[in-house]
């Protein structure tokens, strides 16, 4: 075990909200609620939870399309609350803890975001992020009056320039424009009201919000994507980027990617955040967590195609059961890669050196979005979180409990007291915002502070005239 010793980093950790549980067959295992993606007082169980053990932020993703087959494929994403709403009821239930809501480019209009966004960091007391996201889901268009999903350029050229819009909007009140002086007659200093009059390729928008400039000033944003656009944009401007890496050599090239752009972009390294996504499947004994891990793919709903498998991977399977043995493949062809790797899988989370066909078919299942599996005793877990976190693959991990509330607690009360330990956790926190638990250094300036337009200037004379008319 590594030697207890304090460090001048520190882990961040969220909790990825899957109210079934990410493994697909948790929703299954007694003791989860099936339906627990609608029960207000389980929500805030786990955001308090959360909170109490002083994770960084509580985060709910987002789908806009869904269907009955879903549920074989990623139950857990079947079903869900919009998250705006979602987020607003959590802010009433906790304290400190960060919240992130998810809102789709794509099929958004700037205004609507921009008062969502700022009316959640005003309730909140400046606890909230937006994760950016520009969707992947082509059903999505069906539902939003679209023939089809935007290809990926059009996605984010939409994205970059709505971002820059709700950034605007934000900035549209100074600090101090809400005067509310109730002696002298004056609610609003008009000089500090700004009209952003935006003209650009997809939006034009007059301004200025009709809510005063949020608590953080400009809200943090997140961000997650596999592609270059997504990456991009993420060293750019993300607070915290997430990746869903299934490996310690991938997650060290996805974060070498982003810290290289941060600094290419202006920024420090240390300004993004890159959280992988770390789905714990945590004994007290390492027997323990291959045990729970085998539980829950015994209580997979899928049903076994060995065709589509075998084509996904590039692997002949015709004429197998999962009852078979994995046909042996060239694992050192690159082409083969991504067979090799859930052969890997396989073999590791079955602890076995010959899978079968099923078990190869579990971990397609498992692996969800592709988030790495951390597997074994809590000290164990724990070694994994410390190796990645001190070796260029994280800054932390966006939590995803395989099923809950037992993985959860699972985490929070065996793997979260041996990093204190080592000091790499928090004990408490330091701030009462989400850009503080990432190091934020106060409120930025605003872009239009001590900018007055003629026409301002103007409004300003023309509304102290007749304000010293009416006195």
């Amino acid at each position: 075990m590594p030697s207890p010793s304090p460090s001048p980093r520190q882990l961040h950790f969220g909790i990825f909200l899957f109210s079934i549980g990410y493994h697909p067959g948790a929703w299954r295992l007694p003791g989860v609620d099936p339906k627990a993606s609608h029960d207000p007082a389980f929500i805030a169980s786990i955001a308090r939870k959360a909170e109490d053990a002083k994770f960084d932020f509580f985060f709910l993703g987002d789908a806009l399309a869904t269907s009955a087959e879903q549920q074989y494929v990623f139950p857990s994403q079947t079903v869900r609350l919009e998250p705006f709403t979602m987020i607003g009821y959590v802010a009433a239930h906790t304290q400190r803890i960060g919240l992130i809501a998810t809102a789709n480019t794509t099929y958004a209009d700037p205004y609507h975001i921009a008062r969502q966004t700022a009316s959640l960091d005003h309730l909140s007391g400046g606890r909230l992020a937006w994760n950016v996201v520009t969707g992947a889901d082509e059903r999505a268009a069906k539902n939003f009056s679209r023939d089809h999903h935007w290809d990926n350029a059009r996605r984010y050229d939409w994205a970059e320039e709505l971002v820059s819009v709700v950034s605007k909007l934000w900035d549209s009140w100074e600090d101090d424009a809400l005067v509310g002086d109730q002696e002298g007659g004056l609610l609003v200093d008009p000089a500090k009201l700004h009209a952003i009059e935006h003209e650009g390729s997809f939006f034009q928008v007059k301004g200025p919000l009709n809510i005063a400039r949020p608590p953080q000033g400009q809200i943090p944003l997140v961000n997650a994507g596999t592609s270059a656009r997504s990456r991009a944009f993420g060293a750019a401007n993300s607070t915290v980027v997430f990746a869903g890496v299934p490996t310690f050599e991938a997650a060290q090239g996805f974060y070498a990617e982003i810290k290289a752009g941060a600094v290419a972009n202006g920024r420090r390294a240390d300004d993004v955040s890159v959280l992988p996504g770390l789905v714990p499947y945590i004994g007290r004994t390492s027997e323990e967590a291959y045990a729970l891990y085998q539980r829950l793919s015994a209580l997979i709903a899928a049903k076994l195609d060995t065709a589509a498998l075998g084509r996904e991977l590039r692997v002949p399977l015709a004429g197998l059961t999962g009852h078979d043995l994995f046909p042996a493949f060239d694992e050192s062809d690159p082409s083969l890669a991504l067979a090799r790797h859930f052969i890997t899988q396989a073999r590791k989370l079955n602890r076995t050196d010959t899978p079968t066909v099923r078990h190869v078919f579990e971990y397609s299942i498992a692996r969800g979005r592709g988030h790495f599996l951390a597997i074994g005793s809590a000290e164990e877990v724990a070694d994994t979180i410390q190796h990645w976190f001190e070796n260029g693959a994280a800054d932390g991990f966006n939590v995803c409990p395989p099923h809950l509330p037992a993985g959860l607690d699972d985490f929070i009360e065996l793997v979260l007291p041996i990093l204190r330990a080592r000091g790499l956790f928090r004990e408490d926190y330091s701030g009462s915002t989400f850009a503080a638990h990432f190091g934020g250094a106060g409120r930025p300036a605003n872009r239009f502070e001590n900018v007055r337009t003629a026409a301002q200037q103007a409004e300003f004379g023309r509304i102290t005239e007749t304000h010293h008319r009416v006195i």
